[in-house]
Parts: C-alpha cells; sequence; structure tokens
C-alpha cells in the first residue's frame, strides 16, 4: 500500500472502522458505504446519484459525501456543490410528481418499506397538514435542515402545493444547504470540519428560525 493510500484509509470513516459495525446496524453500514466513494475516481458520480435518491427514498444525506468530496479537492467545490444541488432538486421533483400522481396506488406499500427513511404516517400526515398555509416555508425548512426532505417532497405533491413555488424553495433551500457545506469545506478544510460535523443541523435550524422570523416581523412592521 502506498504512502497515499496509507493516508487514506487512516482518514477515511469507513475502512476497518465499517468492519468493527455490527451486522445488524444496517444504517451505519450504508453510511460507510456512501462515504467511501470520496476515496473512489467515481466520487462525483455517486454524489449525484445519492442526492437524487435522497430526495424521494434514501435516507442517507449527500452532505457525508459532499463534505469529503470538497475537502480532499477544494478547487472543485463549486462543481460539487451546483452537482448535489441539481440532482437533490430533480429527485425533489420525482418525489412530488410520486406523491401527485401515484401515491394512491403506492402510499400502502411506502408506509410498510420506508419507514427506515421516515416515511411514516405520522411524518406525512404532520406535513400534509401544514401545507396550506405554509406550503412554500416547509418546502424551504425542509430542504435546508435535517428535516427529512423525502417526506416533505412526496407530501408536498399530494396535498398539490404550487410546483413553482415547490421549485423555488427546493432550489433556493438545496443550493443555499450544499453551497454553504461545500464552501467551508473547501475554504477552511480540516479546521472547520469538526465544527461542521458536530453543529451543523443546530445551525442550519437556527438559520431557517431566523429567516423565518424575521419575515414574520416585517409582515407586523407593515
Amino acid at each position: 500500500m502506498t504512502d497515499k493510500q496509507t493516508a487514506r484509509a487512516e482518514h477515511s470513516p469507513s475502512g476497518e472502522a465499517s468492519q468493527s459495525v455490527p451486522w445488524w446496524h444496517v444504517h451505519r453500514r450504508l453510511y460507510d458505504w456512501v462515504i467511501h466513494f470520496s476515496n473512489t475516481k467515481y466520487g462525483g458520480t455517486a454524489l449525484f446519484c445519492l442526492s437524487f435518491a435522497e430526495s424521494s427514498f434514501f435516507p442517507i444525506p449527500p452532505d457525508v459525501l459532499l463534505g469529503p468530496l470538497a475537502l480532499g479537492a477544494p478547487k472543485k467545490w463549486v462543481r460539487f456543490a451546483l452537482a448535489c444541488s441539481i440532482a437533490s432538486v430533480l429527485g425533489g421533483v420525482l418525489g412530488y410528481l410520486i406523491g401527485a400522481f401515484c401515491w394512491e396506488a403506492i402510499h400502502q406499500w411506502a408506509f410498510s418499506h420506508l419507514a427506515w427513511a421516515k416515511l411514516t404516517p405520522e411524518n406525512f400526515s404532520d406535513f400534509a397538514d401544514y401545507y396550506e398555509h405554509y406550503g412554500f416555508w416547509i418546502v424551504f425548512a425542509c430542504g435546508f435542515t435535517p428535516l427529512p426532505y423525502k417526506v416533505c417532497t412526496i407530501s408536498a405533491g399530494v396535498a398539490g402545493i404550487s410546483f413553482p413555488g415547490f421549485l423555488i424553495a427546493s432550489t433556493l433551500s438545496r443550493s443555499a444547504r450544499f453551497f454553504l457545506v461545500a464552501g467551508l469545506m473547501g475554504w477552511k478544510g480540516e479546521r472547520i470540519r469538526p465544527v461542521i460535523d458536530r453543529y451543523f443541523n443546530w445551525l442550519s435550524l437556527a438559520f431557517v428560525v431566523l429567516l423565518i422570523g424575521g419575515f414574520y416581523a416585517l409582515n407586523w412592521i407593515h
């Protein structure tokens, strides 16, 4: 093994670490399988496919692969973020179409087989109830925060919210999230990675709360 390969193995979240994970920890093994693509020539392709799939059914967010790719090739962070954003929005459109045209035929199967992807009757019902008044902001919040975006895209189609509004909210939120992650990795690299890994969910939630709060404050002022 070369020195470069050894260094990659030492810094890879997969490898020997995944071998020590019990076989029944399926989610952790799936996470390790996804992130190992950052050490292969197929990283960009895997990122696009992962981001597309995560918007409608896949449980692992693309950030786990986007971060290492941008870290390993800082000059390509814009390309990685753009590919991730485009794929995610396209996957979101697929989720919307599934909800709009196929949900009646597949909802029983989906609830039975995709609970591991947070597609449950409870989550689905919670999203559907809020769309009438907060459609744009729900999509935006789900696209930017750790809230289950896949549940949002499908339930948005079922609820029949404005497709242009859905598309705009998805594009803005997904792009903001992925450009932020990739940009920070490309800019500060390893120094910023522990902070992102530990606090990204809280920071993204705080950002959305402030954004929505500012929107309502402006409405109240006027």
